[in-house]
């Protein structure tokens, strides 16, 4: 599953499934996204070598995760990571799985050449055929305007709780 992204004072951008093969490159992605936002705790090599294990685990074909990778001249600029969440089966007409998009980075290099908005209707294309009823996110800043774009809002009828907030309250 490619698709070629016309581009025309570069080589094309590639978006496709990614495999485990990719998990390494991957892997560093996630390092470069991450670090961009705070400050790391954690050695890139160890954080690479951790991350690409859990990351090939995830990548089979059996597993509840996809991810799409986008390349340009076969060198990784961006991916996104989807999780399936199975509900509990419904009697009535409603669809039994959500879906939680995460680790969405594009390089810098990359960046405002629609690779995102690309990507993102990749992910909800596959969405469509996996009967996913909602598709849950915590965007950055950066991001939401992307999101926004594709129909992606507010909602009043989801609740969040982050536990460390709630411990902390409790004073346990």
């Amino acid at each position: 599953m490619t698709e070629e992204l016309d581009n025309l004072h570069e080589e094309p951008i590639t978006i496709r499934l990614a495999t485990a093969e990719d998990a390494t490159s991957l892997a560093k992605l996630r390092y470069s996204f991450r670090s961009s936002l705070d400050q790391t705790n954690e050695d890139e090599t160890k954080f690479v070598q951790r991350c690409d294990r859990w990351m090939r685990e995830r990548l089979r074909e059996d597993c509840g995760w996809r991810c799409w990778i986008a390349e340009q001249s076969h060198i990784p600029v961006g991916n996104v990571w989807v999780q399936l969440i199975e509900k509990i089966p419904n009697p009535v007409a409603e669809a039994e799985c959500h879906a939680y998009l995460t680790n969405f980075y594009i390089s810098e290099r990359a960046r405002g050449k629609g690779v995102g908005t690309r990507m993102l209707m990749k992910v909800l294309e596959w969405c469509e055929t996996q009967d996913v009823q909602t598709v849950i996110l915590w965007p950055t800043q950066q991001s939401r305007t992307l999101y926004e774009r594709q129909g992606f809002s507010v909602r009043t009828d989801l609740l969040g709780l982050i536990i460390e907030e709630w411990t902390n309250r409790r004073g346990s």
